[in-house]
Parts: C-alpha cells; sequence; structure tokens
C-alpha cells in the first residue's frame, strides 16, 4: 500500500471531526447550567489534533500537511451544507491556520520524550483555533459573514454573567470551549499513546 492511499484514513477520519464540530458548535452544552460558557463543538474539535499528529508521526509533517488540506476541502464543502457560511469560513480559517501550526511545532519536538510534540502542539493549536473561529464565527465586528449573505446576523454579542462580570456570549463560549479543549487535549495523550507501538515512523517522515 502506497503511502498516498495510506493516508486516507487519516483523511477520512479529519473530515468527520471537523464536519462534526462545525455542526455541534451551534449548539449549547445545556447542562450543569454551562450553556452561556460551553458548546457541543468542544467536546469533539481536540480529535482533529490526535488525527495530525498520529499521521505526523506516522509519515512525517509532508504527509500530515496533506491531510489537513484534504480534510480542510471536504470537512468545508461538507460545512457549507450542514452550518451556514460564517460558521464554514470561521472553522476554515481557524482549522487551516491552527493545524498546520500544530504540525510544525509537532515536527520539532517530535524526537522529545513522547507526550511533549502532541499535547504542547495541541494546547498552542488550541489557542490559535479558538481566538479564529469565535471571533469571525460570532463576534459583532464579522456579521458581514452573515449578512453578506442574505442572512441574519448570527453574532453573539450580548453580555452575560462571567465570573463576577459580564462579558460578550461568544466570549464566555470561547473561553469555556477552549478550557474543555485543554482538558480534552491530554486525554488525548492516551490513545496516542496506545498507538504509539502501531503507528510507527515509517522509513522516511520528510
Amino acid at each position: 500500500m502506497t503511502k498516498q492511499v495510506s493516508i486516507w484514513p487519516f483523511v477520512a477520519a479529519m473530515a468527520v471531526v471537523v464536519t462534526a464540530s462545525n455542526f455541534l458548535v451551534q449548539f449549547p452544552f445545556a447542562h450543569f447550567g454551562l450553556q452561556d460558557v460551553l458548546t457541543w463543538g468542544a467536546f469533539t474539535y481536540p480529535v482533529a489534533f490526535l488525527v495530525t499528529d498520529l499521521t505526523n508521526r506516522r509519515y512525517g509533517p509532508t504527509a500530515a500537511r496533506k491531510v489537513v488540506f484534504v480534510g480542510f476541502v471536504i470537512a468545508i464543502a461538507l460545512s457549507v451544507w450542514l452550518a451556514t457560511p460564517r460558521i464554514a469560513i470561521a472553522s476554515g480559517s481557524a482549522f487551516l491556520v491552527a493545524q498546520l501550526l500544530d504540525v510544525s511545532i509537532f515536527d520539532k519536538l517530535r524526537r522529545q520524550v513522547w507526550w511533549r510534540a502532541p499535547l504542547i502542539s495541541s494546547i498552542i493549536g488550541s489557542i490559535i483555533d479558538t481566538i479564529i473561529f469565535f471571533s469571525l464565527a460570532f463576534a459583532a465586528r464579522f456579521a458581514f459573514l452573515d449578512t453578506g449573505f442574505g442572512l441574519e446576523d448570527g453574532s453573539l454579542g450580548f453580555p452575560v454573567p462571567f465570573m463576577g462580570t459580564e462579558a460578550p456570549l461568544w466570549v464566555s463560549l470561547a473561553l469555556g470551549d477552549f478550557s474543555v479543549k485543554i482538558l480534552i487535549g491530554f486525554a488525548m495523550l492516551a490513545p496516542y499513546g496506545a498507538l504509539l507501538s502501531v503507528l510507527r515512523p515509517v522509513a522516511s517522515t520528510r
């Protein structure tokens, strides 16, 4: 089996994860009083970093970037159908920047202790992804991404209680989602570590 054929399971997994996340991020996590600080998308998106990192470990950064780009195209095409154009644009922009940054950081740290590369690259990628996605998708200043397509403004700029004060809902959601992403990022070390012996690096990883 060639490398091009071998990476398709990773591409498919990436498309599923990002498409599901684009859809689920539209729904607040309405449990334990967290509807103003968390969406369901926070539980699925961190898996994208696991897919990228496993591809990077097995085939190297070039193959990982291919998974990012192909997964991006497939996911955006599906996201336009499942979500709004604004969500698709925000997700696509955040996804590309964060995942490509993840690939670069992982590659620089890949020869250090096994957990460092996936953990640090995922944390930094999650920070960038959260900032880009939530600002483009829900900040009032980017309302034209809805109105430009003839849609109702889906911005979430109205204030909600937050840590003894008030903050725009999108900021509250962003911080809540980021907190969950970090927790799941740590949890993803378990499947990553379990697969180390299965997905050994191939002879060439460049």
